[in-house]
């Protein structure tokens, strides 16, 4: 279940080793044998511990605290440290171009460094926090290639650090050698992985033939113990989430935890503990809450503390599930002993393989494979266990079967008896239940056309609020058009007198002096200059009216968008203006938009849609502003628009009052709403969130009670339809 689950014992082995330590710290390892492979560890490694985690490679490179290392493999246990490994490789053989194997694929953080004779080095980093695929050679193990020309040598240092425990076992061949026993590590592993894998999936076939809820929690189980040595080995970085190196860093911590979650529910099932073991069985449950503050505990990026609690429960609820198989073995529990056999199997094991870890026996094949081995058996067995359980169900079966035959002789005339009786209250029987059908259907379908007529409600709400903006848009520049046409068909009535009474004296018979005379006065008396300004104001103002009101019609056609249903490129900045422009009559003069546009490109979209979205929102951000203003405030909403190479973003930002998270959760559910009954029907950020997923986009909200909210929209540039898979 877990590696490591016989630490805190083999603590007291790895003080007892500590006086080992090696002597001849400059010996060098020396290649010589293309064919075989040579194994760098004991005598000529030497190892650091920088607790600072502040050291770089020069200081490095200086330090004298380097030491022999304690164990014939590095092993630093568990620590927030940066581990250094050092040791030096001389090159006898013909090849140059050499492999390194770090067989330990756990380890977060892994850096390579070759220093040359002449003090130039070269560095190769790796760990689980790089994706897989930047490897230089793509091996669940660390593999670095280092180049050392024949009859010279290379100092290697080696910086490691991981939330686990950090081992450094080290070998070094041609690449033909190296390649050649990782194949084979693939090969043995492969074989565990057809066992896990042949013996979920015959599980999961009994389970769906005797419907017993203990097989499924046993395929859950092996899946887990499978994923968990995979992740062990690292096999599931290179084959499930090559590209996450989030899951690669996070993943054993979380299946660590989450195999003995499993197990438990599976041996509570397959030992009866409620039934036969009251107290064990609560014991149980709090084992799984512990696992559950580590798998809190790694979400927070505290690996040692996480891994650390992770050992102690695993190694008390490794010897707890002992004594309860002892205990249940001892009431003649007959899948006890299958337990019993199973675990032990197991837990030897993974003694063996944590006795590797820390020395006290030989780093081998036979010691690095003997937890697999041990999990290969223990689901082999308690396979085994299953199927017994079901031959002793199959012989309660049978002499219940040999119970109920001596009743059924009674039972057929009770029978005969009750059939006229019972075929009577069945036809009632039926009789109701095709009522209730009848009913249900008729519920159903006031369901849907209740359903059908919030979202028109929705749609007419939309509407009305559309009609409103509009109404007061565009009366305010037809005011201003209408009330200069009576003051301008007043002034041109007195033109058009001043030209007619002009024309009686330009036929008269006076001299032009008294002419000239005639006409000063009737400029005077019509104020002829005034007269020609204030049309001029007045004309100016219809302009004005007019030019304003096209520019309201123009918005309108552009928010409107009749071709809302084709997909076509638009400019997202003229959608959001027209909205403004729609929304305008809501501010009250107590809300301000400002508007910060970027020079976006066009989007390929569906506009009158995407228009609909921004007014659902900025409506909204405009309630929370009011909902939030005190006598004589005033609010703002800021709208934004930016982009990337393959996106549009558009951010809405309020002042107003802001969400809490479980506000937040809800937002886009259908109905959801905080207004007040009759001021909206909760289906409007649920269409926004439905049209923009039909973009392919996204909708981020980060909201602060008391503060505002920002809805951010990202929006493709390039529109691709959605497969249905």
């Amino acid at each position: 279940m877990n590696r490591n689950i016989f630490t805190l014992i083999l603590l007291l082995l790895s003080g007892l080793l500590s006086n080992q330590v090696l002597a001849d710290s400059e010996q060098a390892f020396i290649f010589s044998d293309t064919l075989n492979l040579i194994k760098i560890q004991g005598r000529g490694v030497e190892v650091l511990k920088d607790t600072s985690n502040k050291l770089d490679f020069a200081q490095i490179c200086n330090s004298k605290a380097f030491a022999q290392s304690q164990f014939d493999i590095p092993n630093f246990g568990v620590s927030p440290a940066t581990n250094w490994v050092k040791f030096k490789v001389a090159n006898n053989s013909q090849a140059e171009d050499l492999l390194i194997n770090i067989a330990y694929p756990t380890i977060n953080e892994l850096n390579f460094y070759a220093v040359s004779p002449d003090g130039s080095y070269t560095v190769q980093r790796l760990g689980t926090y790089k994706k897989f695929s930047e490897r230089l050679i793509q091996h669940p193990n660390y593999i670095v290639k280092v180049h050392i020309p024949k009859g010279q040598s290379t100092v290697c240092y080696i910086s490691a650090k991981s939330g686990d425990q950090v081992m450094i076992p080290l070998t070094m061949g041609t690449v033909t050698t190296v390649m050649s026993s990782l194949m084979n590590k693939d090969w043995i592993f492969g074989i565990y992985f057809g066992i896990i894998l042949v013996m979920a999936l015959y599980n999961l076939f009994v389970f769906y033939s005797v419907r017993d809820k203990s097989y499924i929690y046993y395929v859950i189980y092996i899946v887990l113990v499978g994923l968990l040595q995979t992740s062990l080995h690292g096999y599931t970085f290179k084959y499930f989430w090559p590209d996450s190196p989030w899951l690669a860093a996070h993943g054993i911590y979380l299946l660590t935890s989450l195999t003995p979650i499993a197990a438990v529910p599976f041996f509570r099932n397959f030992l009866q503990t409620k039934e036969l073991a009251p107290r064990y069985d609560k014991a149980l449950i709090g084992f799984v809450v512990v696992f559950c503050i580590c798998i809190g505990l790694s979400f927070a990026n505290q690996f040692n503390l996480s891994f650390t609690l992770q050992q102690l429960c695993t190694l008390v609820m490794s010897f707890f599930l002992l004594i309860l198989g002892i205990q249940l073995m001892r009431k003649r529990y007959r899948p006890a002993k299958f337990f019993l056999l199973a675990w032990s199997i197991f837990l030897a094991g993974v003694f063996i393989f944590i006795l590797k870890d820390f020395g006290a026996v030989p780093y081998n094949n036979f010691t690095f494979y003997t937890m697999p081995a041990g999990s290969a058996l223990e689901t082999i067995l308690l396979s085994f266990a299953l199927a017994d359980k079901i031959n002793v169900f199959r012989r309660e079966k049978e002499e219940m079967q040999a119970q109920a035959m001596s009743a059924l002789e009674e039972n057929a005339r009770i029978i005969r008896e009750q059939n006229v009786v019972l075929e009577e209250k069945v036809n009632e029987r039926t009789l109701e239940l095709q009522q209730s059908n009848s009913e249900l259907n008729q519920a159903y379908r006031d369901l849907q056309e209740k359903e059908s007529q919030l979202v028109e409600s929705e749609k007419m709400a939309s509407l009305g609020q559309l009609t409103a903006g509009i109404a007061h848009e565009i009366n305010n520049p037809i005011n201003f058009v209408t009330s200069n046409v009576n003051p301008l068909k007043r002034d041109v009535g007195m033109l058009i007198d001043m030209f007619n009474r002009l024309e009686n004296i330009s036929v008269g018979a006076d001299s032009l002096e008294v002419k000239q005379q005639q006409i000063s006065e009737l400029k005077e008396e019509f104020d002829f200059d005034y007269l020609k300004t204030e049309i001029d104001y007045l004309l100016k103002g219809i302009n004005e009216g007019s030019t304003r009101t096209a520019e309201i019609v123009k918005g309108l056609r552009i928010f409107s968008r009749l071709d809302e249903d084709d997909l076509k490129k638009a400019n997202i900045n003229d959608g959001l203006e027209s909205t403004t422009i729609i929304v305008n009559n809501l501010l009250e003069n107590k809300v301000e938009i400002i508007r910060d546009y970027g020079n976006i490109p066009m989007v390929e979209c569906y506009p009158g849609k995407l228009n609909q979205v921004f007014l659902n929102i900025i409506t909204n951000g405009i309630h929370a502003v009011k909902s939030k203003l005190k006598q004589g405030e005033k609010g703002q909403i800021i709208i934004k628009t930016y982009n990337n190479e393959d996106s549009v973003f558009v951010s809405i930002k309020d002042t107003g009052i802001g969400m809490d998270e479980h506000t937040k959760k809800k937002l886009f559910e259908p109905f959801f709403t905080t207004k007040e009954v009759g001021e909206g029907t909760g289906l409007g950020l649920s269409i926004a969130w439905n049209t923009i997923k039909k973009h392919n986009g996204t909708i981020t909200v980060n909201s602060e009670l008391g503060l505002g909210t920002e809805f951010l929209l990202e929006i493709p540039i390039i529109h691709k339809e959605i497969k249905n898979e």
